[in-house]
């Protein structure tokens, strides 16, 4: 680290010569990520080297937020708290809080070095989140680094790499000690209509041993209203989920999801009559040439259709984290019929490999990374009546908890006589 020092001081002593005077020996601009990395594995050993903080914490905006992240520890340990808060605060910026599933990560900005160990995304939330575990343990984007690293494990119990999971471990492990989670002395009651049905003591001894499930099945669940309640009683922090399976007669399904969501729109495609597009003739010049060019017309539950009439289907999805091997199943309506009839991968980003069936559409995805996405496909209006698509319906394959749908469409066809 001398070695760098010294060419960082000779790039401060090269930036008031003239031009022509420059570059006569080697030099260093500004501080980098690697000089982030062997500083906080210096301070880590007990050896805090001030010129070297000092350029990082100039050249901080020159690092990568992986690169803040390894600064900022770093100068914790130093308990420089005023310049560690700074660097909080620049990482803070980019961090995205999602309040409906509460959880929350660090938006890496285009930086084009994801290809680097400092541009890896999972490895820069882990250490952020130790940043912030040892800074802010109680803060509810600290608790939400801590959910999305949980669910953008890639493989169920680990990431991409030994390396990422060893950092993301480490991370929970300075997560559950800066928060008390390790610690728990309570009783947790579930009751259900008043009525006491489970208790449960947690404490260090049986941390990860007791019985943490309760299931009310068939009889047990009687018709009408029902109050569930969960109580805690000592110290701890206490996570819950919910699960409830059920047939259910509604005529009128409407859209559920949480960390994924789906939204079914429907187009009447209405053909642009005398459309025409430039093309070269055979001797150069420029022709006008007939295309067949549509308008997509929005369609809403019991709008109604003519017999022949071009529908096009759009499935617009939202995924709030990284997920592997997701499929969506589009329930067609019986008085439709798809356009295309082989089945085969559709071009873009996701590459979705598309099955066209009897009573549905469904679309493969080897990979669903964060984000909004779209498919579409065409179908062709052909019975008269009235007809339901049962929603769209998504899940992962290997992951069948988690699972999206959207609302049920209602169409009404018409014969072309019954029109006129």
């Amino acid at each position: 680290q001398d070695e760098q020092i010294a060419l960082l001081i000779e790039g401060d002593r090269q930036r008031d010569l003239p031009a022509e005077k420059r570059n006569q020996v080697p030099y260093r601009s500004t501080a980098d990520n690697l000089d982030a990395l062997v500083f906080l594995t210096l301070v880590e050993s007990g050896v805090a080297e001030k010129r070297m903080a000092d350029y990082l914490y100039r050249d901080r905006q020159h690092l990568s937020l992986y690169g803040m992240g390894l600064v900022g520890l770093a100068f914790d340990i130093n308990d420089d708290s005023e310049r560690r808060d700074m660097l909080i605060k620049n990482i803070d910026q980019f961090v995205i809080y999602d309040a409906e599933n509460q959880s929350a990560y660090i938006d890496l900005p285009n930086q084009n070095y994801w290809w680097y160990w400092y541009g890896d995304s999972i490895e820069a939330n882990a250490i952020f989140l130790k940043l912030m575990s040892k800074t802010k343990p109680n803060d509810p984007v600290t608790s939400g680094l801590v959910k999305y690293l949980l669910n953008n494990r890639r493989h169920g119990t680990y990431w991409n790499s030994t390396r990422d999971t060893a950092l993301c471990v480490e991370a929970f492990s300075d997560y559950m000690q800066a928060s008390g989670e390790d610690n728990p002395e309570m009783t947790v009651e579930v009751l259900i209509d008043g009525k006491l049905k489970q208790s449960v003591e947690i404490t260090p001894a049986v941390l990860f041993q007791f019985n943490n499930r309760f299931v009310l099945e068939g009889d047990e669940l009687t018709d009408g209203e029902h109050v569930v309640e969960i109580r805690r009683v000592g110290k701890g922090n206490l996570y819950t989920n919910a699960y409830l399976t059920n047939f259910t007669l509604e005529d009128n399904i409407t859209a559920a999801g949480l960390e994924i969501k789906v939204q079914r729109a429907f187009y009447r495609l209405a053909q642009v009559k005398d459309a025409a597009a430039q093309v070269s003739g055979s001797s150069g010049q420029v022709v006008d040439q007939k295309v067949e060019k549509y308008k997509r017309v929005p369609l809403k539950s019991w709008d109604e259709v003519k017999s022949g009439d071009l529908i096009e289907i759009e499935l617009e999805i939202d995924s709030k984290n990284d997920y592997e091997y997701v499929i969506f199943e589009d329930m067609k309506a019986a008085g439709c019929e798809p356009i295309e009839l082989r089945s085969g991968y559709v071009p873009g980003s996701l590459n979705a490999f598309v099955e066209f069936r009897d009573q549905r559409v469904a679309f493969f995805t080897r990979q669903l990374v964060r984000g909004k996405h779209s498919f579409s496909y065409r179908m062709r209006a052909e019975t008269p009546g009235q007809f339901s698509a049962l929603p769209t319906k998504a899940w992962a394959m290997y992951a069948p908890e988690l699972k999206a749908n959207s609302d049920e469409m209602k169409l009404k066809i018409m014969d072309r006589d019954d029109l006129n």
